[in-house]
């Protein structure tokens, strides 16, 4: 059994330097009926313009995973943490008692189109830390590729949570497949063009909630990039 939850009916803040599209309720924006699922809490579907960002700010008890689609992102973080996450590569921040952090497009001339997850924390009040990787294109298209586990399995980044995070890209006419455990929901989001699911066409920015048990069959209509969450149920 499947949950479509559409593009178009996202919440939505913008300003002079964030378009930000909201899958579940975050800010301003606030639908009762969209508070997550299991312990996926936030998928925000970020645009920053040129030389613009998220000014130093506070978090603590969350899993925060930024997942780079356009251009660069820069961050710094109370634990002196500098980097530059590019198109293709995954970052991990563990919040736990408490952290603070920047994020802005360090380009003069192109934009940042990225997406900030948060998940819920299997422990909490935990030590602060940091870590990224970069994934291929020939890795997400080999099958699913796993970027965030509890236990750092397949090359992943070990998390506190009990959530498994799966990437993959589908050429046209190209199937995958995922069947889930009984005990395992499911959350399907559609990063870049477009796939069929249940005789259902996705584009990017739809997401899909799935019931324990499901098996899940995706066909690419067009070059597409999806990220899976395998969630507690």
């Amino acid at each position: 059994m499947l949950q479509l939850r559409p593009a178009n009916e996202r919440g939505h803040f913008k300003n002079h330097w964030l378009d930000s599209k909201h899958s579940f309720s975050f800010g301003e924006y606030y639908d009762p009926k969209q508070m997550g699922i299991s312990v996926l809490r936030v998928i925000n579907d970020d645009r920053i313009t040129a030389g613009a960002g998220f000014p130093l700010h506070p978090h603590n008890n969350m899993e925060i995973v930024s997942y780079v689609l356009e251009g660069e992102l820069a961050h710094q973080d109370s634990m002196g943490n500098g980097s530059v996450i590019r198109k293709g590569e995954v970052q991990r921040m563990s919040a736990g008692t408490g952290i603070t952090h920047s994020e802005y497009n360090p380009s003069t001339h192109q934009g940042t189109h990225f997406l900030q997850i948060w998940l819920l924390p299997t422990q909490r009040n935990t030590q602060p830390s940091y870590a990224q990787i970069a994934v291929s294109d020939a890795e997400k298209a080999a099958g699913w590729r796993l970027l965030i586990s509890p236990d750092g399995a397949s090359g992943s980044l070990a998390t506190n949570t009990e959530a498994r995070l799966y990437a993959s890209l589908l050429g046209s006419g190209q199937a995958r497949d995922y069947l889930l455990a009984p005990e395992r929901l499911a959350y399907l989001f559609v990063a870049s063009g477009s796939i069929e699911l249940a005789g259902l066409t996705l584009t990017a920015g739809d997401g899909v909630a799935f019931t324990a048990g499901t098996a899940l069959k995706l066909l690419g209509k067009d070059l597409a990039e999806v990220l899976l969450f395998d969630l507690p149920a």
